[in-house]
């Protein structure tokens, strides 16, 4: 694939070799929404996709997924595969968001289904909501998967009647160290409505997280982000006296990252702020966080680095133009515990691009992103990339 190099942020730093796994078909089909998330037991990449007629969200299918695996020193793919299980009858199926639970060594990967055709603009304008809680699971690294379970009635409730609409992530969610799985997702909640004729007056977005603390059995919901707030992922932070914050980094139109902390796991997130390095396109776009345990620095490059206030570093993608979906960078974050810990980017892509998932694979400093790219548009393919901590390190 072609190398290019920024002229901005990264003069000397070329972008990482990308490898397309999904492709936008002659006939419209088109991939989007890109989730992925590596097994440590198997040395396995999952890589998934909504599979759409068109590019239009209405358009959703069927989640697809491919398989990649360490052969003589090169990751080999295995061909797309429809996830047939993953739906319910008369819905579309969107939003992949995979976690992993180590302890079962089960793979939980939840979606929402939509009924028909239905838009979310529909949903939000009627308060009307069309959207289901699903997941499917899979305990032999994604060869085999069960069938759909819907928890919208168990976990939602009554509540579900202030939702116009909702969706989980998209991308993966986290299993924190004490064992708790975090599912990302963000609800158009509905505040006031017009009586007697029930049709909502103030709707907004904000972001919540569902949660298990029982190895996934049973789910439960946390309170919703205070302020307006979309699609989001989350990442755990370790302090250095070894306590555990759940952190939130969700989309916004407002020009800027919305970033939250959460003292007890997801319960409730505090002091929402805007994250003045984090920019946004206009009416945003999705972006993917991931938290990770750095090894010892050498003492040239500790000079480089502020001070962290956390033994966990975070990295993030998202597109870094502020007018256009262009330019997905990835950043560094070696302080997460302050506003401006946040690094210039490293763009590893230059054109148009959209969506993108982080994962950690193969070592405490490798990770992969899979990306929404292309040439002339973000819907052309979905790319997948593979870099260390050392690319990042010019950052510092």
């Amino acid at each position: 694939m072609e190398r290019r190099t920024s002229t901005k942020y990264s003069a000397v730093k070329e972008e990482p070799i990308r490898t397309a796994l999904f492709r936008q078909e002659p006939s419209g089909i088109t991939y989007r929404i890109p989730a992925l998330i590596y097994i440590n037991e198997g040395q396995t990449f999952l890589a998934f996709a909504e599979k759409r007629r068109t590019s239009r969200d209405c358009d959703a299918q069927i989640l697809v997924m491919r398989k990649g695996t360490h052969q003589n020193g090169s990751i080999q793919w295995s061909p797309a595969q429809e996830l047939t299980t993953a739906s319910l009858p008369d819905h579309r199926t969107m939003n992949p968001c995979p976690v992993y639970e180590r302890k079962s060594q089960t793979l939980y990967l939840f979606f929402v289904c939509i009924l028909g055709n239905t838009t979310e603009q529909h949903q939000i304008c009627s308060g009307k909501n069309k959207a289901r809680l699903c997941y499917v699971t899979s305990k032999d690294q994604g060869q085999s998967w069960s069938k759909a379970t819907d928890l919208t009635e168990s976990v939602i409730g009554d509540e579900i009647g202030r939702w116009a609409t909702f969706a989980v992530g998209p991308g993966h969610g986290v299993q924190m160290r004490s064992g708790r799985l975090i599912v990302p997702a963000y609800v158009y909640y509905i505040h006031y409505r017009c009586f007697p004729f029930h049709f909502p007056l103030r709707v907004r977005p904000h972001a919540l997280a569902f949660f298990s603390d029982d190895c996934g059995s049973t789910w439960q919901m946390g309170v919703r982000v205070d302020v307006s707030s979309c699609e989001c992922e989350m990442a755990e932070i370790v302090d250095q006296e070894n306590r555990s914050y759940l952190y939130c980094n969700a989309r916004s139109s407002e020009g800027h990252r919305i970033e939250a902390i959460s003292k007890n796991s997801g319960d409730v997130f505090h002091s929402p702020h805007f994250a003045r390095k984090l920019v946004e396109p206009h009416h945003g776009c999705q972006g993917s966080v991931l938290s990770f345990t750095p090894a010892q620095l050498p003492k040239e490059e500790e000079k480089n680095c502020t001070t962290s206030n956390a033994k966990t570093w975070l990295i993030y993608s998202h597109p870094t133009n502020r007018r256009t979906r262009k330019a997905l960078g990835v950043y560094l974050n070696s302080s997460p515990f302050s506003d401006s810990g946040w690094s210039q980017p490293w763009i590893i892509h230059h054109g148009p691009s959209g969506y993108s998932d982080l994962t950690q694979c193969g070592g405490p400093e490798r990770f992969a992103c899979l990306m929404e790219c292309g040439d002339k548009s973000e819907l052309e393919e979905i790319a997948f990339v593979e870099f260390s901590l050392s690319d990042l390190k010019h950052l510092m």
